[in-house]
């Protein structure tokens, strides 16, 4: 699950000469875990997330195994990805994606969860450290670089570090649940708001919201 081949470290490494055409974000990538053993568990609210945006676009996933991604698009202009890689090796499909769609990495939208946020809150942020989440640290050793926007969407604390793995990959009470989905609303438009009116104007208008 977590070897990487020679073949995927060569098809992973960006071009020297990649140039963005206007540094608007293209490509949204929700990390999460594939199979039906982690849907809708905490550390798959990234992939929930761009879920609700294929829905809301009318658009269809379509497994691509040269990506090691699950796609949705319906032009180059936007894509939607979900990473068959498992969350350790995200970072192989985000820079296969990167590659072949010649983007920067300020480019690319990654969302994923947060144990550090109090469940619900939503954070976007330009760049930054993986802060222990090893997606990220997956996609900032595949690009080089931990220069490229992401959202963040808080989960709540795991209460301990020995609780970590449990608390990730465990699901949300029902309660919880129903707090999501109006805050993966609020994120749909958040990351609405960041394709159409830039990074910064998200960042103004919906980091901290909740419901």
């Amino acid at each position: 699950m977590n070897s990487v081949s020679l073949l995927d470290q060569i098809f992973s490494q960006l071009p020297e000469n990649c140039e963005s055409d206007d540094g608007h974000i293209r490509l949204v990538v929700g990390l999460g875990n594939p199979g039906p053993e982690y849907d809708t568990t905490r550390h798959n609210i990234g992939f929930e997330l761009v879920n609700k945006m294929a829905k809301a676009k009318d658009l269809s996933w379509k497994r691509d195994r040269k990506f090691r991604a699950k796609i949705a698009s319906a032009t180059s202009s936007l894509v939607l990805a979900k990473p068959i890689t498992y969350m350790n090796l995200s970072g192989n499909a985000v820079a296969r994606l990167a590659r072949f769609h010649k983007l920067q990495p300020d480019q690319i939208l990654a969302v994923y969860d947060d144990v550090d946020l109090p469940i619900g809150r939503l954070r976007f942020r330009a760049s930054g450290s993986a802060g222990g989440h090893n997606g990220i640290k997956s996609i900032i050793e595949c690009l080089g670089t931990d220069t490229f926007p992401r959202l963040k969407i808080g989960i709540g604390s795991a209460g301990g570090q020995d609780a970590m793995v449990g608390h990730v990959l465990g699901r949300f009470n029902e309660e919880e649940w129903d707090k999501m989905q109006k805050v993966l609303a609020i994120a749909v438009d958040g990351v609405n708001c960041a394709l159409s009116d830039g990074l910064d104007a998200a960042m103004n208008q919906f980091n901290r919201r909740t419901e």
